[in-house]
């Protein structure tokens, strides 16, 4: 079988007469998926805010509930573009702070200049950065969107202290009371991997330390009505295939490879407790041959 190829022309959204910005949103709106931000909910458009100004579009994770304040933009983007986008996550977090957030900025052209301010925020402010370029060939128009800057999970590098330190009615009132039982629970399986470690609880998530040094090679986030608990290991799939037959809900809103992230309720873990020790193990022993 032979192809032919052809070359699409590309073309300027902003310039375009009727491919504007609402024309790209109404594009989002239909199908999600084409942010590569997962399967997302349309959870509001033009959203209001306190302050004036109106949030172009408020996406939801269905999984784990988590939040994208997204502005959209055609043309470049500038100084006035980033401070909106981070002041609307910054409304948005504060409104729901039992929800977990991140402010998405697209544009058709996010420049270096403004792409290195970008990631200035990225280690306090999780943020992604999507380009967006509309292609034409014949009488059909494509959007392509590329990630140009992905947030850093607060966590992810055992080095990180997670924010600053918290105590434990912090996460009581940001989770619940019911979350933290769960994470007591879980501290129990760890320490018969190995007694000497305990919990500590920073602004961003509960981690694990020997009273040393952070130990994160699990980290729990405690929600409303259940606990979210962050493994990190590599060979993933395996594990993913036998939580997922415990009928454990796997989370997939945040694309990390190398953390497992599930939903776990107090049942689902008396139920499962070998698998879960068996998992926590397997990340213990390949943090400590790193």
């Amino acid at each position: 079988m032979s192809f032919t190829y052809v070359k699409p022309e590309k073309i300027s959204l902003k310039n375009h007469p009727e491919c504007n910005e609402v024309w790209v949103r109404d594009k989002i709106m239909e199908d999600t998926s084409i942010l590569g931000l997962g399967e997302l909910e349309v959870k509001d458009i033009e959203r209001s805010q306190p302050q004036g100004g109106r949030l172009d579009m408020l996406l939801r994770d269905p999984d784990s509930g988590k939040r994208y304040e997204v502005e959209l933009m055609l043309g470049a983007v500038n100084e006035s573009h980033i401070i909106r986008c981070i002041e609307y996550w910054d409304v948005e977090r504060k409104r729901y702070p039992q929800y977990d957030h991140a402010a998405v900025l697209v544009a058709e052209d996010i420049t270096t200049r403004f792409l290195n301010v970008i990631s200035l925020f990225n280690n306090s402010i999780p943020m992604i950065a999507i380009q967006v370029e509309a292609l034409k060939l014949d009488d059909k128009i494509m959007l392509n969107f590329t990630k140009v800057l992905d947030e850093v999970i607060p966590g992810d590098d055992e080095t990180d202290n997670g924010g600053e330190a918290v105590d434990r009615d912090y996460w009581e009132k940001k989770g619940s009371r019911k979350s933290l039982e769960i994470v007591d629970r879980c501290l129990e399986i760890i320490k018969e991997i190995n007694i000497s470690l305990e919990l500590k609880y920073n602004k961003y998530y509960i981690g694990l330390t020997d009273q040393f040094k952070a130990k994160n090679f699990v980290v729990f986030r405690g929600k409303k009505q259940f606990l979210r608990v962050e493994a990190r290991i590599k060979d993933q799939e395996p594990w993913k295939a036998k939580l997922e037959e415990a009928g454990i809900v796997l989370l997939t809103g945040l694309k990390q490879s190398r953390w497992i992230k599930f939903q776990l309720k107090k049942n689902e873990l008396e139920e499962n407790r070998d698998l879960i020790k068996e998992l926590f193990q397997a990340c213990y022993l390949e943090y400590q041959g790193e």
